[in-house]
């Protein structure tokens, strides 16, 4: 077999840059390793700027024009700037020296940039550079990709609860009938919880540092003792949107990070879940799912329409969460000051949040593909009038009949009850006129609660 070795999406090793590469289009820019340049670029850009605010005696401040030249090579940059310094970092070695190297080729000619060239990187570290792009990076995917492909399955989600608030539909725990909910009602439960781990997300506070070799800014104290270092630090990284962690050794320590992964995963199991439960309403009959003109359900029988989406967005999201997992337990551990066991796993966010999105696409899309088939769910809560077990035996309590729960239990547990058996029954008790004709009056489908209040109060 004779396989290319160019890189298409048909031999990419990936699916995310194969068969799913579209669903990481808005990754693409942030997390790629072109992406990861263009990032330390900004934070190098950042930090020379700063200095040249800071009253260096060899440093004067720039000009307007100096200044917009430095911008241009961040808001410029291109995949051929990221192709040089990947034939500079063969010579180096070094990625994050290659940066600074080609920096320094950028301003070369220009008397102004040029005069500043070895500002270029001052006193940092790598991992300065590293982990501020990093912040910025996950930031960026975070608010421009994560949060926003999230609340649109929200709200999907409070549509559905919305449409279907008024639906009866019989209940299951323990995969045997219980008290009934509503259709609208299970999918609020779903989107209140969708809606509180989005939220938890989205507060989950970004750190950097920018303090040197292990994190006691002591190449700038030899350099500049007057300069108050830990201030000026946390005024650059205010300037990109950041918070200082100001005690960090060589790399900071990434707990934030951690928090992000962990939040983003429990997130991804509430959308799991759901994934579950729609295929087994599926399974159920409760919903059908429009067809899609051409496509097959299955090689063999043509009668086939399988929830695939729901099973694409379950696997997608055990992929997701074993790399956020890993992220979230490795990347806080570091032997001593510094090891780069960090490093190799920080290439994989895109890895991370592109089956991420890929999940939630696919979540999205089944939602959007179902139509409730109203008369199976409504046949289906029709032949359980035994969960009316549960209003008549508390009711009987409330009265002081004897032995209510036993009474109920003798007469419908492991069997089905017909409507008349139960009506009979309901007859047959010594209550007061009231409340027994309310439970004469009661079917399977008016004993939903306040499902559908509750379903209609969803707050989004």
């Amino acid at each position: 077999m004779q396989i290319a070795s160019q890189l298409s999406s048909l031999n990419a090793l990936s699916p995310l840059d194969g068969r799913y590469a579209s669903r990481g289009d808005s990754l693409r820019g942030l997390l790629s390793e072109a992406g990861f340049m263009a990032h330390r670029v900004e934070v190098e850009v950042a930090w020379l700027v700063g200095l040249s605010e800071a009253g260096l005696p060899e440093l004067a401040p720039f000009s307007p024009a100096a200044r917009q030249r430095l911008r241009a090579l961040v808001d410029d940059f291109s995949e051929a700037d990221a192709a040089r310094i990947k034939e500079i970092e063969r010579v180096t070695n070094h990625d994050v020296k290659a940066v600074e190297y080609w920096l320094k080729e950028r301003v070369a000619g220009d008397p102004e940039l040029e005069r500043a060239a070895e500002f270029i990187h001052f006193a940092c570290t790598s991992e300065d550079i590293n982990n501020t792009s990093h912040a910025l990076m996950l930031s960026r995917a975070r608010e421009r990709a994560v949060v926003p492909r999230l609340r649109e399955l929200h709200a999907k989600l409070a549509e559905m609860a919305q449409a279907y608030a008024g639906q009866p539909m019989l209940s299951r725990t323990h995969g045997q009938p219980a008290s009934p909910t509503t259709v609208g009602k299970e999918f609020a439960n779903v989107a209140a919880r969708l809606g509180r781990a989005i939220d938890a997300i989205e507060k989950v506070e970004p750190l950097a540092k920018l303090n040197g070799a292990t994190g006691n800014y002591n190449a700038h104290l030899a350099a500049y003792p007057e300069i108050d270092w830990p201030a000026f630090s946390a005024g650059v990284l205010r300037g990109l949107g950041l918070t200082q962690n100001a005690h960090t050794i060589q790399i900071e320590p990434h707990d934030w990070m951690a928090a992000l992964f962990d939040a983003i995963a429990r997130a991804n199991v509430i959308v799991l879940d759901l994934d579950r439960d729609v295929w087994g309403y599926i399974a159920l009959g409760y919903f059908k799912q429009r067809l899609k003109e051409g496509e097959v359900g299955s090689s063999t029988m043509p009668h086939k329409v399988n929830p695939i989406d729901f099973e694409n967005s379950e696997g997608n999201i055990g992929l997701a969460n074993a790399t956020l997992r890993h992220l979230s337990e490795k990347l806080p551990v570091s032997r001593w000051q510094r090891d780069l066991t960090d490093s190799t796993v920080l290439r994989n966010l895109g890895v991370a949040l592109g089956y991420c999105l890929v999940a939630y696409d696919a979540c999205l899309r089944g939602l959007n593909k179902l139509e409730l088939n109203a008369p199976a769910v409504d046949a289906d809560i029709d032949a359980c009038w035994e969960v009316l077990a549960e209003p008549v035996q508390t009711v009987m309590r409330r009265y002081g009949l004897p032995q209510p729960y036993e009474q109920l239990k003798a007469l419908t547990r492991g069997k089905g009850i017909t409507e008349q058996a139960l009506r009979e029954f309901v007859a047959g008790l010594d209550l007061p006129a009231e409340p027994k004709a309310r439970l004469l009056a009661m079917t399977p489908r008016s004993y939903v609660g306040l499902a559908v209040s509750l379903a209609k109060s969803l707050q989004v």
